[in-house]
């Protein structure tokens, strides 16, 4: 499938939605309008849900959603952190720890494709509940800006802290996964990403 024609794949149309929610809600956190704010990153979190279904259903696997998804879900949740530390709703030590970790992870991986190096770059578990774990605790954050009345301090600092934990936790696994599997002989490598699927 040529590069233009991936970008009407379906999955990759889900891809680009939540890139294209983004801004608008930066623009309603930052002017109060929290419960528009929610409803948008609810959509994006269902055009997360969807991509990997439509990918799955229509198999519509590309290189371009393989590079795509991951990048889309970075820049939301660490452009939602900076917004909300801009508005005093998450501490700064957060939202460094967690845009380091993207970033590092981002420029690692960019250099790794580029150089050829290694192309097997998904998620580990630790990862994917660091990712859970993050929508949780914005979740909370801004439930708590729609809905005044309820009470959720408790379950947002026990959030984001186990979020700042997390953080430099996960960069370390992925810094020790990709030192193992770049030593690792190609056809070893091969064996392992096969056995993680």
């Amino acid at each position: 499938m040529n590069f233009l024609r991936q970008f009407r794949a379906a999955p990759n149309l889900l891809t680009l939605l939540r890139l294209f929610i983004i801004p608008f809600l930066v623009l309603a956190i930052l002017d109060g309008r929290h419960g528009l704010a929610f409803a948008l990153f609810v959509l994006a979190g269902f055009s997360d849900g969807l991509d990997g279904l439509a990918a799955r259903l229509t198999k519509q696997y590309t290189k371009l959603g393989l590079y795509l998804d991951p990048i889309a879900d970075k820049l939301l949740l660490s452009t939602l952190f900076v917004v909300l530390t801009h508005m005093n709703l998450v501490p700064r030590y957060v939202t460094v720890l967690v845009f380091s970790r993207d970033l590092g992870i981002l420029l690692v991986a960019t250099l790794l494709f580029a150089t050829g190096t290694l192309r097997d770059f998904r998620p580990s578990l630790l990862g994917k509940f660091n990712t859970l774990v993050q929508i949780l605790g914005l979740t909370v954050v801004l439930i708590e800006q729609v809905w005044p009345s309820v009470d959720g301090r408790l379950l947002r600092v026990g959030l984001l802290r186990s979020i700042a934990w997390l953080a430099p936790i996960s960069a370390a696994q992925y810094a020790w996964i990709v030192v193992q599997r770049v030593s690792t002989p190609e056809p070893q490598a091969a064996k392992q990403a096969a056995e993680m699927r």
